[in-house]
């Protein structure tokens, strides 16, 4: 069997005028359109096709691709513009960002510098508690990581191919290369394919969904030499395939499709001009990509990326503004250029020169150069955090939902609770079991707190996180009414029949038909739940059907849900610096009928309840109240405020125990 014709490793100008392309694609879009452009999709078919021929020549060339020195060559591109990056970006962040964040961005220091921020992204983008997450100045690291990785999997996987086809098959060692790159770029695509559809955020930064897209640009460097077009067809799809590349991030919605097959349209894109410059004509996209400004301003396209998106988000927060103008945006792709260029030059040059067999040593001294402040800062700013965090007060300073029953004194200039570095994780209590909180596979968890042997009265707290927002007030009062509390958590989830038109997942559907056994098998003497949604007037049908079921068996107590805000609070807070400027209108956050009103066909088993004059007065629904920030996020009540509301709130469960005793 005849081998493939061997890619020739040589350097080709068109692929730096790309890189620059894709570079400036992304800030662009980032900057001005608010949009994922695709850019990061035309880098791994590059860098698969570069590093695909790079490696065949190391491994034919020696029979071996020396992974030790592979991996300080690697080291010597990545570290140096990479850990600037970070220790800048950490160091801004401390001056910069928002204190809410700071947990996050610490997180993603050290995802980012260990090449895993793709993962660390994707499990936030699934997780209930993170989806709130604001946008941190290093997301964009998910694509390096992501890099990294395959640069750590491609050796293994050409080595492992040139085995197989040596020792066990007896083949071309390139062409069973190529069937390994095709069987990885089917699975890859169907997988891809598959999880983009089902879970498209996941998919997004997973690296298995993105596997094919290095693949493909491995099977092009092995298939080049022997596809040949005419000049004139080279020509056209030359362009085409620019075009495709600019154009995109218009097309198609690239961060809520991608990358299943829609990915396929940049990709191609890539494959043309490749395929294009094989025999291009005189004006052929090939010649303008490969010019001399294109290929200088190429060997930037690393930094390009490394530094629009931080000084985007420093802007952003800085200047406190969602949108930048024209001349704003010019100016953080200047600075954008003129931090690439000199960090390439001053920086990664240097390194780059090294000679790595003669001082692997120097090396390694260097490298610690880079890495070792970023280590610093981080323990540093972790120091801060903790020691922020630890908060003392006096509780006669903190009223909290008191204070709305004493006319002028909804605040005072006492610095509110919970603190800014702590806020965004001030949860209740059973968030500290993992096992306590079902977020996926529909699985039953069941936690149950204060009186556990012998209760006068069991209270399963049942639904997602806004019912979950009400334990700490009822475990304030759970010891004195003898009660134990059974804690059916999850997050995301409605207590709710059916699919709620579409709205619950396939997890929650099946935890709702459980949670329906379970009640019915072992009724607790009250089941606690909300009654309503934000500001809605009516009761959802889905849930009416549900307490239904419950009759003869158990009883609701049914809490009207809680004024949601418009803007994250702890970020607003800290941006604005006065809680009225953070706060709503009434009219706004709540309707002026009670739902249970305005709602037909409510069973006789439930008892509904309404703290809703404790978030608002008669005109506003408030940020700060007591001295007690309200909400965690825009939403979901802070332990410390629902404590504050634990008299009130035993005053209903007082008469709802009374009631069907």
């Amino acid at each position: 069997m005849r081998d493939l014709k061997a890619p020739v490793k040589k350097f080709r100008p068109e692929i730096e005028g790309v890189r620059v392309i894709a570079a400036i694609l992304v800030a662009v879009y980032h900057i001005w359109l608010g949009k994922v452009s695709g850019g990061v999709d035309v880098f791994f078919i590059v860098s698969g096709f570069l590093i695909t021929t790079s490696l065949l020549s190391k491994i034919e060339k020696d029979g071996h691709i020396k992974i030790f020195d592979y991996l300080l060559g690697l080291l010597k591109r990545l570290i140096p513009l990479a850990f600037t990056v970070l220790f800048v970006t950490s160091l801004l962040s401390i001056v910069i960002m928002p204190k809410v964040q700071w947990e996050q961005i610490i997180s993603e220091v050290i995802a980012s510098g260990l090449y895993f921020e793709n993962w660390e992204l994707a499990f936030n983008a699934v997780d209930y508690l993170e989806q709130s997450n604001e946008a941190s100045p290093l997301q964009h690291f998910w694509a390096l990581s992501l890099q990294g990785q395959f640069y750590l999997l491609w050796p293994l996987i050409i080595t492992f191919s040139f085995f197989l086809a040596r020792k066990i098959f007896k083949l071309p060692p390139r062409f069973m290369l190529l069937t390994v790159f095709a069987q990885l770029f089917i699975f890859s695509i169907i997988y891809s394919i598959y999880k983009t559809a089902v879970n498209q955020p996941w998919a997004y930064f997973d690296t298995f969904a993105r596997v094919w897209e290095f693949s493909l640009g491995g099977m092009v460097a092995l298939l080049i030499s022997a596809i040949a077009f005419n000049k004139t067809v080279s020509g056209i799809i030359g362009w085409v395939g620019l075009a495709i590349i600019c154009l995109t991030g218009i097309l198609l919605p690239v961060s809520t499709v991608f990358p299943g097959f829609a990915a396929l349209l940049p990709t191609t894109g890539v494959i043309f001009i490749l395929l294009a410059a094989q025999n291009g004509p005189q004006f052929g996209v090939e010649k303008v990509l490969g010019a001399k400004p294109f290929v200088y301003l190429g060997s930037f396209s690393y930094g390009i990326y490394l530094w629009h998106w931080p000084l985007f988000i420093f802007y952003l927060t800085y200047f406190k503004v969602e949108t930048v103008s024209l001349t704003a945006g010019i100016a953080i792709l200047v600075v954008t250029f003129i931090l690439s260029f000199m960090t390439t030059k001053v920086l990664e040059a240097p390194v780059r020169k090294l000679n790595i067999r003669e001082g692997k040593g120097k090396f390694v001294s260097v490298a610690s150069a880079f890495v070792v402040p970023v280590i610093v800062i981080l323990i540093f700013w972790s120091v801060q955090l903790r020691e922020g965090s630890q908060q003392i007060f006096h509780a006669s300073d903190y009223p909290g939902a008191q204070a709305l029953a004493i006319e002028g004194t909804i605040n005072t200039d006492v610095e509110p609770i919970p603190s800014m570095l702590e806020i965004k994780y001030n949860l209740p209590e059973f968030y500290n079991d993992p096992d306590c909180v079902t977020r996926s596979g529909g699985i039953l968890s069941k936690c149950s707190f204060g009186v556990i042997d012998n209760p006068q009265y069991t209270v399963a707290l049942v639904g997602g996180s806004h019912s979950g927002h009400w334990f700490p007030a009822i475990m304030e009062f759970a010891e004195e009414l003898k009660l134990k509390v059974d804690v059916y958590n999850h997050d995301g989830c409605k207590f709710a029949s059916g699919d709620f038109n579409g709205i619950l997942t396939e997890s929650c559907i099946e935890w709702n038909k459980r949670m329906m056994e379970e009640l019915i098998k072992n009724p607790p003497d009250l089941v606690f739940t909300t009654a309503s949604i934000s500001n809605d007037d009516f009761i959802p049908q889905e849930y009416i059907d549900h307490w239904r079921n419950l009759k003869g068996s158990t009883n609701v107590f049914a809490i009207r849900d809680n004024p949601q805000m418009e803007e994250n609070i702890p970020l607003c807070l800290e941006r604005k610096q006065d809680y009225l400027q953070c706060s709503v209108e009434r009219k706004n956050a709540l309707s002026k009928v009670q739902p249970w009103e305005n709602t037909k066909g409510i069973p006789d088993n439930v008892y509904f309840a309404d703290l809703s004059d404790y978030f608002c007065d008669e005109t506003m629904c408030y940020s700060v109240i007591g001295n007690i920030i309200v909400y965690r996020d825009a939403h979901h009540i802070t332990v410390e405020y629902a404590k504050t509301l634990a008299p009130f709130l035993k005053e209903h469960i007082v008469k709802a125990l009374e009631w069907i005793s």
